[in-house]
């Protein structure tokens, strides 16, 4: 294995002079925190006006992190991506809706992605979000429920809308399992994950008996997480289905913690990072160390982590390209692993996103936060693209 993640003439072998300008200009403005949180602030508000800023937005920050504004569009970026070698996970990346109308139209929208992704070469997973499936209220009064079996509660209404719920789901990886594409179950807020990891797991029992088909995203910046992974592997163990893991860091710390000060519980975040690297780590050897029942993806932005995993194969003589390991980074993010991984013959893909501009607006906030707010990590970008610049030029 001779992977460097400084390697940044394959890592942006795929864009142009005129594309990586582009991109410095957007991780530039980054840098300026004041201008992300005005940014952030302002843009959902001028795009309800009406204000010509739609161009603008689609020329910057949606070409640098979303695939396009339809499935079709994104073809051309899956395209590309996979003459390096990297694969694709499809994320139908509208935010918000209410109501059992969208709920349905959600997953019509899911299973539309399902086949279209089937239809493409370098597209083996589609990324869900259940909170696109059913009311966030439900979702918190379930989790709060005494955890029973059966019955969750004795309220029929809410009963019949989780029935509706799992029927959603159940659609969608049925459809998944005859295609042959990968579901990954995004995580949510601590106050409304126990029913989507019940959810998830109910899927599993049902649809991973041969191969992984759905998949629970595990965030080892909560301090339970590693635990919870340990309890799965163990519970599908016993009912015999195989267990499909995405690790992740996390997304939602500040929310987390500012609730648990405000409702006086104890937050459900590590104490620093070392903690959540740590566990992090240590979650993707366990998953490694039981490869023949797990089947794991390492989402992932973390340098150390990525090579952690690559190395791991390693040792155990356990092929790059093997069909239970998968690394994965984000659209417009981290190049230098993505495209340095691939290189070396592993499993790799972007996250992709997808949808109309004004939908995708929440991700996009997200994405700009995240790089502004994240130490050392729109710097980092900066200066991978600013020695590529001076290479070509040399």
């Amino acid at each position: 294995m001779n992977i460097s993640f400084d390697n940044t003439e394959n890592a942006f072998a795929y864009k142009s002079d005129k594309e990586l300008k582009g991109a410095r200009f957007l991780f530039k403005t980054m840098e300026y925190p004041w201008f992300v949180q005005v940014g952030t602030r302002l843009t959902p508000f001028i795009m309800k006006t009406g204000l010509p800023v739609h161009g603008m937005i689609r020329k910057t920050i949606f070409r640098q992190f979303v695939g396009g504004e339809t499935l079709e569009e994104t073809a051309a970026v899956g395209e590309t991506l996979g003459k390096y070698g990297v694969q694709v996970i499809l994320d139908y990346g509208v935010e918000g809706k209410q109501g059992e109308e969208s709920f349905d139209h959600a997953t019509d929208e899911f299973i539309r992605v399902i086949n279209y992704a089937a239809t493409q070469k370098n597209i083996p997973f589609i990324s869900i979000k259940v909170t696109g499936l059913a009311r966030f209220g439900l979702l918190q009064t379930l989790n709060e429920a005494p955890r029973l079996r059966s019955g969750i509660h004795d309220h029929e209404a809410e009963i019949a809308e989780w029935d509706r719920v799992r029927e959603r789901m159940y659609t969608i990886c049925e459809v998944a399992a005859e295609k042959n594409i990968g579901v990954l179950i995004d995580a949510e807020e601590s106050w409304i994950q126990d029913p989507v990891d019940r959810l998830t797991m109910e899927m599993m029992e049902m649809f991973n008996k041969e191969k992984v088909i759905v998949y629970n995203t595990i965030q080892l910046y909560r301090h339970d997480r590693l635990h919870f992974l340990q309890l799965s592997h163990r519970i599908a163990q016993e009912q015999d289905f195989m267990l499909g893991i995405k690790l992740v860091r996390g997304a939602y710390m500040e929310k987390e913690r500012e609730r648990a000060y405000e409702k006086g519980y104890e937050s459900p975040i590590q104490p620093d990072k070392t903690s959540t690297d740590r566990d992090y780590d240590t979650a993707v050897k366990f998953c490694i160390d039981h490869i023949d029942h797990i089947s794991v993806i390492v989402a992932s932005h973390n340098e150390q982590s990525n090579l952690y995993a690559a190395q791991l194969l390693d040792e155990k003589n356990i092929t790059h390209n093997h069909h239970h390991v998968h690394f994965s980074q984000l659209y417009g993010m981290s190049d230098n692993i993505t495209f340095n991984l691939a290189k070396e013959g592993f499993n790799v893909s972007k996250y992709l996103p997808f949808g109309p501009i004004r939908d995708v607006i929440p991700y996009l906030m997200r994405r700009a936060q995240e790089n502004s707010s994240v130490s050392g990590q729109t710097g980092r970008e900066l200066a991978l693209i600013r020695k590529e610049l001076t290479r070509r030029k040399s």
